[in-house]
């Protein structure tokens, strides 16, 4: 069983940065491929940052040059470092995890992943 716990999500101004963390109970961490999404009321969620099991790395046209995903195998932790925060990053963020591997083409595609944590809620004011 995978079990996914995310942390770091607080109350910012805009401009500041924040670093997200999701810890992976699970075998065979370094395998997963695993990504990062966001969800306001009302939206649907959206891709963050995908990252899969040789460390490749996509990301979101909206976060680009200034979220950074990445993921220390040793500890079993995702994370998001999130800089230049806007207040349209306001949501709350979920990682997600697939134990298979997921095409690279495909990292941003919410069917690609079976595990997912509860969310922390990131609140960016202008």
């Amino acid at each position: 069983q995978v079990e996914l716990v995310e942390s770091g999500g607080e109350s910012v101004q805009a401009g500041g940065s924040l670093r997200l963390s999701c810890t992976i109970s699970g075998p065979t961490f370094k395998r997963y491929c695993m990504a990062w999404f966001r969800q306001t009321p009302g939206k649907e969620r959206e891709a963050v940052a995908g990252i899969d099991d040789d460390g490749w790395t996509d990301y979101d046209d909206s976060v680009k040059g200034r979220f950074t995903i990445s993921k220390d195998n040793a500890k079993n932790t995702l994370y998001l470092q999130m800089n230049t925060l806007k207040p349209e990053d306001t949501a709350v963020y979920t990682c997600a995890a697939s134990t298979v591997a997921c095409p690279r083409v495909e990292l941003l595609y919410p069917y690609e992943y079976s595990y997912w944590g509860q969310g922390t809620q990131v609140t960016v004011s202008s």
